[in-house]
Formats: structure tokens, C-alpha cells, sequence
């Protein structure tokens, strides 16, 4: 193995994929979770609540305390993954900030998987981060790409795109992350890579939504390619490189979301077109839908800096204002055509 011991902070399904892509490169690989039960569960050597089924190497452990961490890692740790999903990121850095600066400290880069707009701020994770560990910015980076959790233990071959402000932490971070499956992609423009990320995750609801209403390829087909200019739209007002959407983090994740069975955003927005209320079924998952609360970011960004984002518009109003989706799509139809290049 080329390196020690890495650490990825929260157990659900995607730090728990991510930390067994780690597991190709480092001798030991802890997950640091707050449930006894998940604890329990990936020690066994199965993560039975967020991925049955899929077995997990015996170098990848679980721990509650920080004392379990420091009695089970080989070695320095030369990695920190964040697992932690938006909504998580403030009480957990609150809490653990001594803990955590220690680790940034000595030089250790860290990596954050969280997509999203947090609803009450509009700020991204990048701008969380930084609130906590401005002076260990050029250690911070972002993942984000299209990569389904039960995939990627499978070894399925998966690209994304792992932005960062340092060319060097990032092409070390690169490599510990490489393995013959599973690969990131360096770039420089992380609001690109967080917009990307967290934008698509609305419109992955949008196709659920289109799909549940009995629409088929030409739907999806125009949700995407029309999605995909107002999310640009979006990268335009934050200085982010058109470029960017193109790649893992935009176009890959939006066709991978809104086209793959195991979107949890598609999934949501398929039950919403059955005519369920938004807060029923988030109550009844255990996963996190990242787009339900991006939405209502996404359109309020919009609504405040004046982009035009009718699709965002639409998806807010019905999960936000209880409008019938139908009358949604219809009312985005008769609107009067526009030049595309307008």
C-alpha cells in the first residue's frame, strides 16, 4: 500500500463507497460515525443500512470517539475525507473543530463529498468550509461526478472531478484516491464543481417527476440539454468556467441522475408525481435528498441575482407552493419561444 491510514468523517452510502475505493491504497481506512448501529454494521463487514448486500474489506473500520480513531489508525493519517452532507457540516465542524484543525495542521489535505446550496445562506460548501479553516483553504477540495455509491463497490469504472485552489494537494489527493476503477479529476475551478453538483441534484428531481408522469426519452432528452443551460446560467453569475458543466461534475452526474435507477433525487421526484406531500418522503428515507433543499436555494439565488432559471422556478413551486406539476410543465410549453442563443 502506498499510504497509512485514511479517515472519513460520517458513514452513509457515499463516504462509505468512497472510503472503500481507500481501502485500494491505504493499509487502514476508519470511518468515524455517531451510530452505534453503523458502527456495528461496517465492523462486521457490511454498511447493512445504507448499502446491504455489499461487503466491505477488513481494512475498513468503523469508530465513535476520536480516542478510537487514534487506537485504530497505522501510522500518521495522510487523508481526511468529509462524508458529512450540508445540513451536517456546521454542528459537526462546531463540534469537532479542535480535533479537526489538529489534523488540517500538519498538512493533511481534506476532501468534502457534500452537494448542495445551503437554503438559509446560499453558500456552497466551499464557502462552509472556509468560515472553519480559512488558513487551511489550499488543503480544502470537492469531489463531486457521477458516481452511484452501490457502483463504485462494485468496481464499476467511474470519473469525477475533485476541485481544489492548489495543483499540488489536488494532484496528491488524485493519486491517493486512483486506483484502476475509480478516478479524479483535477481542476482549479470549484464553483464549477460545487454548482455542478448541487444544481443537478433539482433537476434529477425534475426528470423523477417527468417520469412519473409517463414521459419518455424526448422528455428527458430536453429536461437535460435545457437543464444544463440554466445551470450554466447559474456557474455564470459565480465566475465558474463554462468548461466545467461539460464535464464529471456537470453533464456526467445531470445524465447519470437523471437517467440512473438509483438516483435517490429522481427516485424523490417519482413519488412526487404519485401525488405525495415532499416532507412525507423525506421523513420515510434514510438517505439525504440533496435536491429538495437545493431547490428552494437554487430558486431563491435566482430570484435575488436575477438569473433565469424557469425550470428551478418550476420545480420550486411544486415542492414549495403545492402547484400540480402537470400545469408546471404545461406552463413552461406555452411560454413564448425565445432564440436559443439569447
Amino acid at each position: 500500500m502506498k499510504y497509512k491510514t485514511a479517515l472519513v468523517l460520517a458513514g452513509g452510502a457515499f463516504g462509505t463507497s468512497i472510503g472503500f475505493v481507500l481501502t485500494q491504497n491505504f493499509q487502514k481506512v476508519i470511518i468515524k460515525v455517531r451510530s452505534q448501529e453503523i458502527c456495528d454494521e461496517i465492523n462486521r463487514g457490511e454498511n447493512t443500512t445504507y448499502l446491504p448486500g455489499q461487503k466491505l474489506p477488513s481494512s475498513l473500520k468503523a469508530a465513535m470517539t476520536w480516542d478510537e480513531v487514534e487506537k485504530l489508525k497505522e501510522g500518521d493519517i495522510e487523508l481526511m475525507v468529509s462524508g458529512l452532507p450540508m445540513s451536517a457540516i456546521d454542528d459537526f465542524c462546531q463540534t469537532n473543530l479542535l480535533e479537526l484543525k489538529k489534523i488540517l495542521g500538519q498538512g493533511i489535505p481534506m476532501v468534502s463529498l457534500a452537494k448542495g446550496i445551503d437554503h438559509e445562506t446560499l453558500k456552497l460548501p466551499d464557502e462552509i468550509y472556509k468560515t472553519y479553516f480559512e488558513e487551511y483553504r489550499k488543503q480544502l477540495m470537492y469531489l463531486s461526478g457521477p458516481s452511484f455509491a452501490k457502483e463504485i463497490l462494485d468496481k464499476q469504472i467511474t470519473i469525477v472531478s475533485l476541485g481544489g485552489e492548489d495543483k499540488e494537494y489536488l494532484l496528491n489527493a488524485c493519486d491517493m484516491l486512483g486506483t484502476p476503477f475509480f478516478k479524479a479529476l483535477p481542476t482549479t475551478d470549484v464553483k464549477g464543481v460545487l454548482l455542478g453538483g448541487s444544481l443537478k441534484n433539482v433537476i434529477a428531481i425534475a426528470g423523477g417527476i417527468m417520469e412519473g408522469l409517463g414521459y419518455n426519452h424526448n422528455t428527458r432528452a430536453a429536461l437535460i440539454t435545457r437543464g444544463i443551460v440554466e445551470m450554466l446560467r447559474f456557474g455564470s453569475f459565480f465566475g465558474a468556467r463554462p468548461g466545467t458543466f461539460y464535464g464529471p461534475s456537470g453533464m456526467g452526474d445531470l445524465i447519470l441522475t437523471t437517467t440512473g435507477e438509483l438516483s435517490r433525487n429522481k427516485s424523490f421526484g417519482i413519488e412526487i408525481a404519485k401525488g405525495r406531500k415532499p416532507e412525507d418522503i423525506i421523513r420515510a428515507s434514510k438517505s439525504v435528498v440533496e435536491g429538495y433543499k437545493t431547490a428552494k436555494a437554487a430558486h431563491l439565488l435566482a430570484d435575488r441575482k436575477h438569473i433565469s432559471a424557469r425550470i428551478f422556478t418550476g420545480i420550486y413551486n411544486v415542492l414549495y407552493e403545492g402547484h400540480d406539476p402537470k400545469e408546471v410543465i404545461q406552463a413552461l410549453m406555452m411560454l413564448p419561444p425565445k432564440f436559443e442563443d439569447d
